[in-house]
C-alpha cells in the first residue's frame, strides 16, 4: 500500500506536539519534529541549537554574527527551509508517518494520499496551559504565545505563497481544549483510517 502522511501545524500550547505523538501510537507510526531539526543540523554542519532557534525566527542572531558581510539572514532561512523539505520529501517517500510543522503539508502538496491538520485552542485555554502544563509565569507565557504564533504565521507566509488565507492548505481544523489529546488523536485516527487505510 502506497505510504500516507499526516502533516500537523498547530497553535503555540495548543498541544499539537503532544497530539502527534499520541496519534503516532494510535496509528502505529512514526512521527518526525524535532528530528527533521536534527537532521538538518546534520546536512548543514550546524550545531542543533542554532538551527532549532533560526528555523522560524523572524530575527536570526547567529547568522548575523557570522556571516557579516556574505550571506543575508533571509539566504540562511531560504537555505534551512530548502534543506528541510528534502528531508520531509525524503521522509514521505520512504514510510507513512506524521510530519510536525514546517510547512510539511505545503511541501507535500502533490502527495495523494496526505491529510493536512490545524491544532487550535482559545487563546485562555493556551494561556492556562502554558501556565499549568509547561510551568510558565504569566508574563512569558503571554509574551511566548504571541511571539510563536507570530513568527509561525511570518514562516508561513513567506514559504508557502499560494496559500492567501490562514485556512488554506488544511483539511481539518480542530480545536484541541475541547476534545483533549487523546481524544483529538482519536477523531484523527479515525478520520486516517477511513480516508488513508
Amino acid at each position: 500500500m502506497e505510504n500516507y502522511v499526516v502533516t500537523i501545524s498547530r497553535q503555540f500550547a495548543s498541544f499539537g506536539r503532544s497530539i502527534a505523538q499520541k496519534l503516532s501510537q494510535e496509528l502505529s507510526v512514526e512521527f518526525y519534529d524535532r528530528d527533521i531539526v536534527e537532521a538538518t543540523a546534520k546536512r548543514m554542519g550546524q550545531p542543533i541549537p542554532v538551527i532549532s532557534n533560526e528555523e522560524e525566527n523572524a530575527h536570526p542572531v547567529f547568522f548575523r554574527r557570522k556571516y557579516p558581510l556574505g550571506m543575508g539572514v533571509a539566504n540562511i532561512q531560504d537555505e534551512i527551509f530548502n534543506v528541510q523539505s528534502n528531508i520531509i520529501r525524503d521522509i514521505a517517500k520512504k514510510e507513512s508517518c506524521i510530519i510536525v510543522g514546517r510547512c510539511a503539508g505545503y511541501i507535500l502538496r502533490d502527495l495523494p494520499r496526505i491529510l493536512n491538520v490545524f491544532i487550535y485552542s482559545p487563546y485562555e485555554q493556551r494561556l492556562k496551559n502554558c501556565v499549568e502544563s509547561l510551568q510558565m509565569d504569566l508574563k512569558t507565557a503571554k509574551k511566548m504565545i504571541k511571539e510563536i504564533d507570530k513568527a509561525r504565521e511570518n514562516y508561513r507566509h513567506r514559504y508557502c505563497p499560494d496559500l492567501k488565507t490562514p485556512y488554506d492548505g488544511y483539511d481539518l481544523m480542530i480545536d484541541s481544549s475541547r476534545f483533549g489529546i487523546e481524544g483529538t488523536a482519536k477523531i484523527l485516527a479515525d478520520i486516517v483510517r477511513n480516508q488513508l487505510l
